[in-house]
């Protein structure tokens, strides 16, 4: 069956605050979802969506798919529960920043880790919104919130870079309002055999607008963030004369056509490289030194816990001594009490 981004709207109002960007990432799942069924010749019915608390995790009732809403920071256990019992379901958790690394942190990186093949969506808008805006695990250092008073005294997590450590196969990031882009990476992802993480960069306009506004302004997105593919320079900038180079251990940015630099010069993007050192620079630039990386920063293959643990079924069934329970009963050391 071939469908479309309608088949995949569930009757249920959504709920979001007018100008939250997670309408925009509702948006760009459903119309990535026509072409990823078709890619991997999946029905509708192969489709599952899991969310732990948060804002975010109201998604599995605006989806016409089969859906779990779970507790808090336990998304991920249950998404690898469900992969695992089925391995044929295509699995999307889709989680917040306060969700999956704070309270769900421990069940976020050995999910990575495990490399089991579940989709999952991180929402950062640096804040707690559904509890009302409290600092969360990503949230600025200094911010001012209403549990930081007199501005947060932590450093926050950079997902990409936890993402990293974790040994993660697949790391994208998107910012809210950039849906084409953002189709493209849930695409990719659903694609991707293991673990992928897209980082969505979401404004939450009640208790932290503005998340984002230094690199996601349009007035200065292109000239402050860069879009990855695979194959292609990493060039940007409003007019395309910006590029990245590679100074010793350090990026750097140039601009095209001063100092002798060509097109020729600048760096290629390679998702697929098993060196992890270009991706980690990548998942650290920060406005104002560099561009905010955006697109598929890193995508490679990997063995997969689920594909792991059905072999591990297969090999230990094949050689198995005992085939039953009657056999299992009669084994080992047994006796007779009178």
């Amino acid at each position: 069956m071939k469908y479309t981004a309608q088949d995949f709207k569930s009757d249920q109002e959504v709920k979001w605050c007018p100008g939250c960007g997670d309408h925009a990432v509702l948006a760009a799942v459903q119309r990535a979802l026509p072409e990823v069924c078709e890619a991997l010749n999946y029905s509708r019915e192969r489709l599952v969506f899991v969310s732990g608390i948060g804002c975010s995790s109201r998604f599995p009732y605006y989806m016409n798919t089969y859906g779990f809403h779970g507790i808090h920071g336990r998304a991920a256990a249950l998404a690898t529960g469900i992969k695992v019992a089925n391995p044929t379901l295509s699995v999307w958790q889709m989680t917040g920043d306060g969700d999956s690394l704070a309270i769900g942190g421990n069940h976020f990186i050995h999910a990575i880790r495990r490399n089991i093949d579940i989709n999952i969506i991180l929402f950062n808008n640096r804040i707690y919104g559904l509890t009302k805006g409290q600092y969360s695990p990503t949230s600025k250092l200094g911010m001012i919130t209403k549990t930081s008073p007199y501005g947060t005294v932590e450093h926050p997590f950079n997902p990409g870079a936890l993402v990293l450590g974790a040994r993660g196969t697949f790391f994208a990031r998107g910012i809210d309002n950039d849906i084409n882009l953002n189709k493209e990476i849930f695409v990719a992802s659903a694609k991707h055999d293991g673990t992928s993480v897209t980082e969505m960069l979401v404004n939450c306009v009640i208790f932290n607008d503005g998340s984002h506004k230094e690199f996601s302004d349009k007035e200065v997105k292109e000239d402050r963030t860069i879009v990855l593919r695979h194959g292609e320079p990493m060039i940007f900038g409003k007019n395309r004369d910006k590029g990245l180079i590679l100074v010793g251990r350090r990026l750097k940015v140039v601009k095209i056509g001063e100092g002798g630099i060509t097109e020729k010069d600048i760096l290629v993007h390679d998702a697929h490289s098993d060196d992890i050192g270009i991706h980690s620079m990548l998942v650290d630039m920060k406005y104002p030194e560099y561009p905010v990386a955006l697109g598929v920063i890193r995508d490679v293959a990997d063995k997969t816990y689920d594909d792991n643990v059905r072999d591990q079924v297969i090999d230990v069934t094949e050689h198995a001594m005992i085939h039953s329970m009657d056999e299992l009963l009669k084994s080992g050391s047994t006796w007779e009490v009178k």
